[in-house]
């Protein structure tokens, strides 16, 4: 089930925070409302205060998966041994020299594919092929060409821009291999990156989201179905218990 979040009364999430598999990042804020949020929803991994570059909009200058997370190289090195310490050890956290430092703008990922801005570097490129362990596409989202801010996919499906044509939603389908579908978040908002963080078991939307939205978020990332990884354990357990 998508849950409906609010940074320091701004319903942006995808700005403040950035959801993996493997790790959460939020930013450092005033209020400790919104890390409880995602500390409550996701007991598996591990939910890390983190800023990059001094600035809280974490979500929008990194990018990563459960395989590895990319900073801008305005990261300072206290921050980078900071998420380096906190993440799982088989998290690589590497900082990028590119141009177009808003990496999480740029780049949409999930565990296996990411898509990438037209004009990022051939360095960058490779970069996010080996740090992050995906096939790397070239893209753009409805005519923008800012591909991190208006798609969210996961391993198990994804949201994108309202205005994507049906031919384009086929064809990034195809190349992701993950069901899309077109639509907003926060009550009508085309920025779809900044209004939602999602994993393959956990979505996190702004708090001005509606119900219809939630709704189409719910079964795209076919949250209902999934469940956390701790609970499949103790499933697991206890049937072999029962069995035995």
């Amino acid at each position: 089930m998508a849950v409906r979040a609010q940074f320091e009364n701004s319903s942006e999430v995808g700005v403040f925070s950035k959801l993996t598999n493997a790790y959460c990042l939020t930013a450092v804020g005033a209020s400790e409302n919104f890390f409880s949020v995602f500390e409550a929803e996701l007991p598996d991994i591990p939910v890390v205060k983190a800023s990059i570059a001094g600035t809280r909009i974490i979500g929008r200058m990194c990018a990563g998966n459960k395989n590895g997370l990319l900073l801008p190289n305005s990261t300072t090195d206290q921050e980078l041994l900071h998420m380096r310490n906190a993440l799982p050890d088989s998290v690589v956290v590497q900082r990028v020299d590119e141009r177009l430092s808003a990496l999480g703008n740029c780049v949409s990922c999930n565990d296996y594919v990411a898509l990438i801005h037209t004009d990022l570097d051939r360095e960058t490129e490779e970069l996010i092929a080996d740090v992050l362990g995906v096939e790397v596409f070239r893209q753009t989202i409805a005519g923008n060409i800012l591909v991190g801010s208006y798609c969210v996919f996961t391993n198990r499906g994804g949201l994108v821009h309202p205005q994507t044509s049906v031919e384009d939603l086929d064809e990034l389908s195809s190349l992701l291999q993950v069901p899309l579908v077109a639509g907003t978040v926060n009550r009508g908002s085309e920025v779809v990156g900044a209004g939602l963080v999602a994993n393959d078991w956990a979505a996190f939307a702004g708090f001005d989201t509606t119900a219809t939205e939630l709704s189409v978020i719910d079964s795209v990332f076919k949250l209902r179905e999934s469940v956390a990884p701790s609970v499949v354990h103790e499933m697991r357990a206890s049937l072999i218990d029962t069995l035995v």
